[in-house]
């Protein structure tokens, strides 16, 4: 059964008042909250295990080299990955991506093209402008129509023998907008041989994630927006492609031998993993799964579009206020401006003083702003543990905003 008292008293920041209120966070893609159950794991092992892994014979070293494994294999099971190995731990989405695409420098050369969307978050544009400016490479974008809804007609004109890298995200991060991805990947395999990358940084805190049904080639995702600690992430890429390709940062751990003549590399996944990782945060990753798996997809599902469609219908009664991408397909999120009120800090600033925790202004995602010609958006954002009251909340809060800024 799904007890939302049950799972709210796992999560002790929630029992804390902000401004003399009690805390509504409605922050949730922004990063979520983390569980007892998270915090106990990373707490164990910086109390009981804190050791170097991989590299030592005693026994804290081997011990917490057995629990990071387990997480990386709990993420294999998490995302349906074929290997273990295939699963690299990164610091977040942003540092996958990154990495993804420096280590396709040599893949492009003069006037290939990458292409993305309108939806993008800023870490999914600007490491690939990098790869344009380094390669002499070119980048096309999909658009997006009036209700934020990707335009997938462009992408059937840009396919070509010179597109050499797709990246695009499963979920926008600022409209909540779900992207079809499987048609994206299957145009893109009918017309060209690119490299097809998937940010799943808002996806997979909300569905379920299959990386072998998908076919992409890589799929990049943060730890801390789905009950993780900060500073954890993963990379998924596929065998053949992580082996084909060269490393990106080097040290130790991604050797096999190291001379002043040359340096071989060690095998999957270390040949991505230099240095000492978040040992404590990537085995609090692998609780997080756990927590995940225990509320089970189904209840989260069903809660949070519960959630997601309470809280359109409801702030839709208020004169004068727009949710952006309200026709389009979403999940956990209502990204909304009131019109002729001022800016979205300005209501932020006034729910915050009742305990509401939401976000304002473009969300990194400038692009998606400008199409609308606007500054930013307040954006509520839902996470298993939020409730129908506190959305009850949020709009008698934004009712006070409007009426104090008109």
């Amino acid at each position: 059964m799904f007890d939302i008292q049950e799972i709210r008293s796992q999560f002790p920041i929630l029992n804390q008042l902000v401004n003399g209120k009690p805390l509504v966070y409605l922050d949730n893609a922004a990063t979520s909250q983390k569980p007892n159950s998270v915090l106990e794991v990373w707490n164990q092992y910086y109390t009981e295990l804190n050791a170097n892994v991989h590299r030592g014979i005693h026994t804290l070293s081997q011990l917490a080299t057995e629990e990071m494994e387990l997480s990386r294999r709990k993420i294999q099971k998490f995302i349906n990955a074929k290997h273990d190995f295939e699963v690299i731990f990164t610091k977040g989405t942003t540092e996958g991506l990154n990495l993804i695409a420096y280590i396709l420098t040599q893949e492009l050369k003069k006037d290939d093209e990458i292409i993305i969307s309108y939806l993008e978050h800023h870490s999914n544009i600007v490491p690939w402008q990098l790869l344009c400016e380094r390669t002499g490479a070119k980048l096309r974008v999909i658009p997006i129509d009036e209700n934020g809804i990707l335009q997938l007609d462009y992408l059937d004109q840009y396919l070509s023998e010179k597109t050499k890298v797709v990246s695009v995200n499963q979920v926008s991060n600022a409209l909540g907008i779900v992207n079809p991805v499987e048609e994206i990947i299957a145009k893109t395999r009918q017309k060209s041989n690119a490299y097809i990358v998937i940010d799943g940084a808002q996806s997979a805190p909300h569905f379920k994630i299959d990386v072998q049904k998908l076919d992409c080639d890589f799929f990049v995702f943060s730890g801390h927006k789905m009950y993780a600690p900060m500073g954890t992430g993963i990379l998924y890429g596929k065998q053949e492609v992580l082996e084909s390709l060269p490393p990106f940062h080097g040290g130790g751990e991604m050797i096999a031998t190291c001379s002043f003549d040359g340096t071989t590399y060690a095998g999957l996944p270390f040949k991505y993993e230099a240095g000492t990782p978040n040992v404590g945060g990537n085995i609090a990753l692998g609780a997080a799964v756990d927590f995940i798996e225990k509320v089970g997809y189904e209840n989260l599902q069903r809660h949070e579009n519960a959630l997601l469609d309470y809280a359109q219908r409801q702030l839709l009664e208020i004169e004068d206020l727009k949710i952006y991408g309200e026709k389009a397909k979403r999940v956990g999120v209502v990204s909304f401006n009131l019109e002729g009120v001022g800016i979205s800090s300005d209501v932020g600033m006034i729910l915050d003083k009742m305990g509401i925790a939401v976000r304002t202004g473009h969300h990194c995602t400038q692009p998606i702003m400008d199409f609308f010609n606007i500054a930013g958006t307040v954006r509520a954002s839902f996470a298993v543990y939020n409730t129908f009251q506190e959305i009850d909340l949020l709009v008698e809060g934004v009712k006070k905003a409007q009426k104090m800024l008109r």
